[in-house]
């Protein structure tokens, strides 16, 4: 029986101890730090990426019109428009 209170002293006590300690708060909290870093890094580049995609879309008459053809499928006059459907 005094092996077990021991043992139990020993194994569980600075176990619950450091379980309750701000270290394992400091040790989660760095976690999230880099994880929130990575995560504005990547929203910084598409930032980045969308903002250059509207000053093309604001001077450029080629960009604007391949989005009004892909996502509005716009066509001239006078060309025919063959649609396949998606994933055929």
């Amino acid at each position: 029986m005094a092996a077990v209170l021991l043992a139990a002293t020993f194994g569980y006590a600075p176990y619950h101890l450091y379980a309750r300690s701000g270290y394992s708060r400091y040790l989660e909290l760095r976690l999230e730090l880099a994880a929130a870093q990575t995560r504005n890094t990547r929203l910084h580049a598409e930032n980045e990426r969308l903002a250059r995609e509207v000053e093309a879309l604001r001077t450029d008459p080629r960009a604007l019109e391949q989005v009004a053809r892909a996502d509005m499928g716009w066509v001239r006059p006078g060309e025919i428009l063959f649609d396949f459907g998606e994933g055929r």
